[in-house]
Parts: C-alpha cells; structure tokens; sequence
C-alpha cells in the first residue's frame, strides 16, 4: 500500500509517521510546497517510527495537473492543509480515481467535496472530508452512542479542547493546530440540531460551565465546523446535536471582544494608503502570539441521552514526550491516518461520500486508537 500525505506541517508529519508503522504500508510519500520541510519531517519520521517508509516530495497544491499525477502513484490521499485547498484536491482525486480525505475546517467546502459523491462512486472511489478529532472521531462516536441508544436520542453533545497543560495568562491558551482554521470556527455559523431541525447559531454563543473530574471549570461555546454532517445524518432521530469549544475560563469574553470589534471577518479596512484584511491581520496575530511548544492535553466528551438513559464517551489524551507529538497531533492526525488505511483496505467498503459516524466500523476504529495508547472510556447510566 501506497499513501500520500499533502502537507508536512504538524498534521501531516503525525499522519505520515502513523502510516509509516503499519505493516501493510510500503511507502508513504510526504508532499509539501517546502522541500527543505518535507525532507526534515520525512528525516525526522523515519528515525521516530524505525523505518525507511517515508518519502519527501515538493508538491504545490494549488497545482491541480501536478498533484492529479501524483495521486495516481497512490492508493489514497491524506489533506493536511489549509481547507481552502481541499475542493480542489478532492477534484484532483476523482479525476485521478484514488481515495480521498482532508482534515476540513469549513462547513461550505465540505459540502461542495461531497457534491462530488456521484462521479466518485462512479470511479469507485470514496471521499471523506472532515476527519480528525471534532469532526471526525467525535463523529464516529456519536453516532455509535445513538446506535447503542436504538437508534433515536433526545440529544447528543459533543464538547472539546486542545489545552495548554499549563495554561498562562491572559488567554491561557496554546495554539495547537492551523490559526487560519482556528478564526474560521470562531467567525462562521454553527450547524446544529434544534427540536429536531437543522438551524445555525452564531459562533462564541450559548456559554455555559464543563465539569470533568481531575480539571478546572472550563468554558464551552458554540464554534463552527464541528457538527459536519452529523445534522443531516441524525436529523429525524435527534431531537438537539451541537459541538462545543472547551476553553480555560477568561478565555471566552476575550474572544468576543476581539470578535464583536470586527476582528475575524474578511472585511478590510484603509489604514494610510493601505488595505488591511481584517481575518488575515489576526491570523498572522494568532501565528506569533500563541504558538508554543509547551505540553498539551486534548479533551473530548461525546454524550447522548434518550429518555432516562444516558450515555457517554470521554477521552483525555496528554503530550508524549518520547516522540514529540502534541495531543492534538496525536488525536486529530491519527484518526485520520486510520481512516485513510481502513479505505485504502478496503476495511471502509463504502464509495462516494463517507460519512463517519455511520460508515467507520466502530470498533476496529477504537482499537486501532486504543493500539496507540489513546484511551476512550465509555459510561452508560440509568436516570
């Protein structure tokens, strides 16, 4: 087996590195518009995973003729980059007629990729945009928690956070994944579920407390892109579906002022003889002022109610200092790395558009992660 991973940043160093580990897989190719960074991570990998697997190569990705060519060298591609690439690498694939997924980040390029499910099925290929952690392995477990539950469910909520272990003032946060992916979840609507209807919500709303044993009072807010698919999956057997944003406390009215100031919006503005886009300035903000390399922790809760029963998955996966990989590295990259393998296998039969939370095997999933020392507990409760 044969794969590919666009893009040598943090995800897509994670994602190769877990490819290269598995037996089945004979190479993996790194592809980045940076050589010199996709040489270092390939190094880097190699040396980690105790192989020999793990190939760079320089690769524009807004190149559609060059990156269709490489496809077909594979079996299955892996987006680790920014989101607003993936329309056109899912394109790029179904013309190449290889298997396809991406780490999504925004609601309407997912569904433009999965407008493609035709002419994928037709090339019997799949496409699955929107792994990772939430959405992603947040998907796959709840829809595992409304099948345990029968099938139907007053609700399910899905409440997650990459963390500074260490949290320090004043915004007691870290960044641990793309800041341009990160101002998309606080300035786009939310999807959600409501009396059983797909509506949108805004972003940084409906605050409330998250208790989790062994942690501070953390705050959880409505952000974008988390729910996926899940609103049309569940809609007639849900009654509320939402995903939340866990944050240390403080961190939330930050935000909205930054927001509510203009911040996040595409709208420019004339400074001298200047134009400054307002999202892109903050981006750059966000590069500088919260990126670090001190250890992470990732939480996750997915639970589902259904009359007097409830229902719940809870993960709390840490820093590992034997291999450098960050929580969130480790928690986002590696269930996507999964899922690509379990298609390239054949594992995941399902062609054209795949939806996780029905479409994963479940357990072969959670072993898969589980093999990796990331630990998913499950709670089932009466009351």
């Amino acid at each position: 087996m044969k794969l590919l991973v666009i893009g040598a940043g943090m995800m897509g160093s994670a994602a190769a590195y877990d490819m290269a580990r598995a037996p089945e897989v004979e190479q993996v190719t790194l592809a980045d518009c940076d050589r010199a960074r996709a040489e270092q991570a390939a190094r880097r990998i190699n040396r980690l995973s105790r192989t020999r697997k793990v190939h760079p190569q320089s690769l524009d990705a807004a190149q559609q003729r060059a990156v269709t060519k490489l496809m077909r060298a594979h079996q299955a591609t892996l987006s680790c980059v920014p989101y607003h690439f993936n329309l056109r690498l899912a394109e790029a694939a179904v013309a190449a007629g290889r298997h396809f997924a991406d780490l999504g980040g925004n609601n309407t390029i997912v569904r433009q990729e999965l407008a493609l499910a035709h002419e994928a099925a037709r090339k019997n290929i799949a496409l699955v945009p929107d792994c990772g952690l939430s959405p992603g392995l947040a998907s796959i477990l709840g829809g595992e928690l409304v099948r345990r539950l029968g099938g139907r469910a007053d609700y399910v909520r899905i409440y997650v956070g990459g963390l500074p272990a260490q949290p320090k003032p004043p915004f007691g946060y870290q960044l641990v994944f793309s800041a341009e992916g990160l101002i998309n979840e606080y300035a786009e609507p939310c999807r959600i579920l409501r009396g059983g209807k797909i509506t949108h919500v805004a972003p940084l709303t409906e605050l409330e407390v998250f208790k989790l044993r062994g942690f501070p009072p953390l705050e959880a807010f409505h952000t974008s892109g988390g729910t996926s698919t899940l609103p049309e999956t569940f809609r007639g057997q849900v009654g509320e579906c939402f995903e939340k944003t866990l944050r240390y406390q403080g961190h939330h009215a930050m935000l909205r002022a930054l927001s509510d100031l203009g911040l996040f919006s595409r709208s420019r503005v004339t400074l001298g003889r200047e134009q400054v886009d307002l999202r892109r300035l903050m981006t750059g903000i966000f590069e500088q002022k919260f990126r670090g390399d001190a250890p992470d922790l990732v939480i996750l809760k997915v639970q589902a109610r259904r009359r007097h029963r409830e229902a719940a998955f809870t993960m709390v996966d840490h820093y590992d200092r034997a291999t450098g990989m960050t929580a969130m590295m480790r928690t986002t990259a590696w269930p996507a790395a999964i899922v690509l393998r379990l298609l390239a296998s054949g594992a995941i039969p399902k062609r054209g558009a795949v939806y996780q939370e029905r479409d994963v095997p479940f357990t072969r999933f959670v072993q898969e992660m589980a093999a990796r020392g990331v630990k998913i507990v499950y709670r089932d409760q009466q009351g």
